[in-house]
């Protein structure tokens, strides 16, 4: 099998500077190297991309996203899978965005990346890369993939857990897709989404992520909304409960719904499912208009938000869409 690994920098090839780790390893060096002499993978079979500039992923954007999708389009026929090098960080909300962009794709997607540099004796670097390799070139790795700790996960289910543990990422609602062993153990997961044909460039666009406290005053979340986003993603309460007692905060959501701003609710729990109107807090903004991200991830429903207005789409279109799985985001009804 041929391997393309698209190297976007993250702490997996950083280096100590005055100013804390940035990006100055040779990765690619590095790469070549672990794969010399192997069996089943040498260095003639991996082509290797090292973006300009590399970036810590706390500063990745949606242009960020767009950038590894035209990478992998690019080199889409000159390998059967490919892997992702990443800062984990954001890294579940670029292999999420990527599923989305790319659900014609046709060929595995494995983002990986470390908690210490490659440099490090403690380095987990290599044991990742090596198992979002063998994950690639497993042949039962559907669609974008992340792995982790020993574990593989569907890129748009998975979560960052830990920033120290090397089991750093865990899919709070589905579980791994495999764990690595002798032999690798694979699970079913529900995948199935209806694709996108021939989706529009990432854009950046205004989506606030605003998070429900115990106290907020109704004020405050309209001082957050103004000037009007173009769509909002609600941290609510549970299953999608928000302080329907404080004076007027069910109206001020209302009122941006009102105004045309989708509010898209989700859970503050990992482990969550939104249930709009289950409770009574919860009952004022479901009948207002407000939609719930189901059992999506909080990355997921922000990375499809951002793909959905890239795409033109807003309003009622939008909310519309975010009860629809694109590429097996969340877990469809029936």
């Amino acid at each position: 099998m041929r391997i393309h690994v698209t190297y976007t920098g993250g702490t997996i090839g950083m280096v100590e500077s005055a100013n804390g780790l940035v990006p100055g390893a040779d990765l690619e060096g590095w790469l070549y190297g672990l794969l010399r002499g192997g069996d089943d993978l040498g260095p003639g079979d991996v082509t290797f991309t090292q973006l300009d500039p590399l970036i810590d992923s706390s500063n990745a954007t949606p242009d960020s996203w767009q950038t590894m999708v035209d990478d992998l389009r690019a080199h889409r026929d000159d390998a059967d899978a490919f892997v992702v090098l990443h800062g984990t960080d954001t890294m579940s909300y670029s292999s999420a965005a990527v599923s989305y962009a790319l659900t014609g794709f046709g060929k595995p997607i494995v983002f990986t990346g470390s908690q210490h540099p490659l440099g490090r004796i403690e380095s987990d670097a290599a044991a990742n890369v090596t198992g979002a390799l063998n994950a690639a070139l497993s042949g039962r790795a559907e669609g974008v993939n992340l792995f982790f700790g020993h574990h593989l996960f569907a890129g748009n289910r998975v979560t960052k857990v830990s920033s120290w543990a090397f089991e750093g990422f865990y899919s709070p609602n589905t579980g791994p897709v495999a764990q690595s062993g002798t032999p690798w153990h694979w699970n079913t997961i529900e995948r199935e989404g209806c694709g996108w044909a021939d989706p529009r460039p990432y854009g950046r666009h205004d989506v606030p992520v605003i998070d429900m406290a115990p106290g907020i005053a109704a004020e405050r979340l309209a001082a957050m909304l103004e000037p009007r986003p173009e769509a909002v993603l609600l941290r609510a309460f549970g299953v999608g409960n928000v302080p329907s007692d404080e004076p007027g905060l069910t109206d001020v959501i209302a009122g941006a719904i009102r105004d045309g701003v989708p509010v898209i609710v989700a859970s503050q729990c990992q482990q969550g499912e939104v249930m709009l109107g289950r409770y009574e807090t919860g009952d004022a903004i479901a009948r207002a208009g407000a939609v719930g991200t189901s059992d999506m991830t909080l990355e997921a429903a922000y990375a499809k938000i951002v793909f959905l207005l890239s795409q033109g789409l807003g309003g009622d279109e939008l909310a519309e869409w975010m009860g629809r799985s694109i590429a097996g985001e969340l877990t469809q009804e029936g």
